[in-house]
């Protein structure tokens, strides 16, 4: 055996001792709705957990104990602040002490559709100036196959350092649903690939501690692959099915009732569902990391481009669809008085980023509507400048025509319509209410 691997031997051997027994100090960047319950796992796990973020707002907040991510209680993290196991920085100096980084920083696309690599850069460049050997780095936020070793390691990889040897890199897909009662961060199975062999195996050991299972596979460019194809494939499908919503719409069918009735085979079929656009980071972002990553190898994602080309223009098919409504009622958009209910991107949550809602107050507003809405989880929205805030449910009562556009579970849908003058229902939350005030997706 060679110097160099007995080195690595007791380099992995040291830390894997460390992760084992709860000793490791772990470090989270990015306390967003990914990094902080990753945080909170592994605190409850036993470790002592430092995360940096440079918003001020967030770092004093966890501090105080005070969780604005709605899948963490304050029940849940004030007791990890108190207890000394969970804490929140913005110095990155903290790194020095670290012997885990997990990276959770956004990673958005350009206007031009191609992956903006900002955050992961500006992260990494921060944990270069402390960065030491014997430390475990791990990837998580979403990107294209590639990024982990051709961005992060050569920021990682210098004095003299070698990954696998010295350090350990690792990218892992977060797979959070933000709302969902059932999944989270610590039973989702936690995918998990590594630079070399010996960087997968720390990380599967990493995890283990503190998630319920880890599912090691054999290179970075698998693991970050996986949360691509996860994404596209709910993508091209929801792109099928707002194609079909489209062609019912036009054939006067139900497109509701012909997904309930295909769904009721029990081989060979997974309902989908149509609605009023893709919103979130994940879904309407991710397959574009796929399609620019493979023309760059000269290959062209022709499902993606054209699932992206229908979910895009589900905004403008909701418009339409409010326009004839409000047409049969004889009344035109402009001057009309819509009513937007639920802002969110999806039911039950805060999270506002890519809703269509916005998409379709922006048309409205365009179109010379007088638009406001009604969110339980979103008390104020920015649209086009302007703050405006959540009113009362009962303002659908004042309105020329109320849309559902997100289907909270708080929403008392018969006083709804009771109330409303006409309702264009883009969810199929009005499913076994039948009135003539009902327009359907």
């Amino acid at each position: 055996m060679t110097t160099a691997q007995v080195e690595t031997q007791a380099t992995a051997k040291v830390l894997e001792e460390k992760i084992r027994t709860r000793r490791a100090r772990v470090g989270i960047i990015g306390l967003g709705y990914v990094g902080l319950p990753l945080a909170v796992e592994f605190a409850k796990a036993g470790f002592t957990v430092t995360g940096i973020d440079l918003s001020e707002s967030k770092t004093a907040r966890i501090n105080a104990g005070d969780s604005y991510v709605g899948d963490v209680s304050n029940a849940t993290l004030k007791p990890l602040v108190d207890a000394g196991k969970l804490r929140a920085t913005n110095d990155f100096s903290a790194v020095l002490e670290l012997d885990t980084v997990n990276i959770c920083v956004p990673t958005p696309l350009r206007k031009t559709k191609d992956p903006d690599m900002s955050f992961i850069v500006s992260a990494c460049s921060e944990i270069a100036k402390y960065f030491h050997a014997g430390t475990l780095v791990i990837l998580e936020s979403t990107t294209y196959p590639g990024t982990t070793d051709e961005v992060v390691l050569p920021m990682l990889e210098k004095d003299g350092l070698k990954v696998g040897q010295d350090f350990f890199l690792c990218f892992s897909p977060e797979r959070v649903d933000p709302g969902n009662p059932k999944y989270n961060t610590s039973n989702i199975p936690k995918v998990v690939g590594g630079v070399t062999p010996a960087c997968s195996e720390m990380g599967r050991v990493f995890y283990s501690q503190a998630l319920q299972k880890v599912v090691a596979v054999s290179s970075t460019q698998v693991a970050e692959m996986v949360k691509l194809l996860e994404n596209t494939f709910r993508m091209i499908n929801i792109g099928l099915a707002n194609e079909i919503a489209m062609m019912c719409d036009r054939m006067s069918i139900n497109v509701w009732e012909v997904i309930e009735a295909a769904a009721t085979q029990p081989f060979g079929f997974m309902p989908f569902f149509p609605g009023p656009g893709l919103g979130g980071h994940c879904i309407p972002i991710d397959p574009f990391y796929l399609s620019w990553k493979t023309k760059q190898a000269g290959i062209e994602a022709r499902f993606i481009e054209l699932a992206g080309h229908i979910n895009g223009q589900m905004p403008h098919f909701v418009i339409d669809k409010i326009q004839n409504a409000l047409n049969e009622h004889s009344k035109p958009v402009k001057g009309s008085h819509v009513h937007v209910l639920g802002v969110a991107y999806k039911k039950d949550i805060e999270d506002v980023r890519e809703s269509p809602a916005l998409d379709i107050m922006l048309l409205l507003k365009r179109r010379g509507a007088r638009v406001t809405f009604s969110d339980p989880h979103v008390p104020v929205l920015e649209l086009d400048g302007l703050e405006l805030a959540s009113e009362d449910v009962s303002t659908v009562a004042d309105a020329d025509c109320a849309v559902i556009v997100t289907d909270h579970s708080k929403f008392d849908y018969r006083g709804i319509v009771e109330r409303a003058h006409l309702i264009v229902d883009t969810r199929n939350a009005l499913k076994g209410i039948q009135s003539e005030k009902i327009v359907r997706l």
